[in-house]
């Protein structure tokens, strides 16, 4: 459990030791006339690091907030520690989500605000911890990253790969036992690719949390992830570890994870006739 936590009661039925921490059924979510999941069933499993993967536009960071109730399915549920995230007041909600922390694909630091304050702004918002005690937290976790050199900088001082870092301090100050992680290896060199590869696997193991990565970087992922999910049109095309997907026969999961430019993942989003739509035709 968190170390630090607002002050409401969520029943929860299963104990530390159960094997799934989340559990998706049957989940069905459109926006419009768009179907983004068609009966969806997904198991995150207590302690491992779990990657979703897929195509662009199959709705994985979706899929993320309806994990976090940012977002509310049309049909099916989503169960986070035994608890079914839909049936939950605002104060509970608030709780459990004290229970997750978010790594943003682009970082998103405060930019008016120096290393330190970014990682001490969610202590600051939801404790009542005196400044001695939010220092003591706030270093010790720039020094997990190897940042705490670095904590009166500004974030535009910042090189990419230091702000991807910062961000992950400031996702685990409140202690979550879930850790998000939208995109971390988007726009990183290589060597800072790998420093943030190796703090997902040592944050995880170090800290027995229970962490979610949606990345289309295959190759990191099979060096991290426990288990994989590859999303296509609305639900699981394939789940497995790294290794187990990369050698799998369906032609989505080799176009995927080969990389291919041919295959069922068309490179044309659907469209009009392309003559049709070009000599404007349609607007005769």
């Amino acid at each position: 459990m968190p170390a630090f936590q607002i002050e409401a009661n969520i029943s929860n039925p299963l104990n530390d030791l159960a094997e799934n921490l989340i559990e998706i059924h049957d989940l069905k979510y459109s926006r419009g006339p768009r179907v983004i999941f068609e009966g969806l069933n997904l198991v995150i499993k207590r302690g491992e690091i779990t990657a979703l993967m897929g195509p662009s536009g199959t709705g994985k960071t979706t899929l993320l907030r309806l994990i976090t109730r940012q977002l509310i399915p049309q049909h099916g549920t989503i169960h986070v520690d035994g608890v079914d995230i839909s049936k939950l007041s605002l104060a509970q909600l608030y709780q459990l989500r004290t229970r997750f922390g978010m790594l943003f694909q682009n970082g998103a630091l405060l930019t008016d605000l120096s290393v330190f304050e970014n990682v001490a702004f969610p202590l600051r918002e939801h404790t009542k911890l005196t400044n001695r005690l939010i220092r003591h937290v706030v270093l010790t976790k720039l020094h997990a990253v190897g940042l705490r050199g670095a904590a009166d900088m500004m974030p535009a001082e910042l090189s990419g790969g230091m702000a991807r870092r910062v961000a992950l301090a400031r996702a685990m100050v409140m202690d979550p036992d879930i850790l998000i992680y939208d995109e971390p290896f988007v726009g990183l060199d290589p060597i800072s690719m790998g420093v943030i590869v190796r703090l997902v696997r040592r944050m995880n193991d170090a800290l027995g949390i229970t962490s979610i990565i949606v990345s289309h970087d295959v190759e990191e992922i099979a060096t991290v992830a426990d288990r994989s999910f590859l999303i296509s049109n609305g639900k699981v095309a394939a789940s497995g570890s790294p290794d187990e997907l990369k050698v799998a026969q369906s032609d989505l999961v080799r176009q995927f994870m080969h990389g291919m430019a041919d295959g069922p993942v068309a490179f044309h989003f659907d469209a009009p006739g392309y003559e049709e739509q070009l000599l404007g035709r349609d607007a005769e």
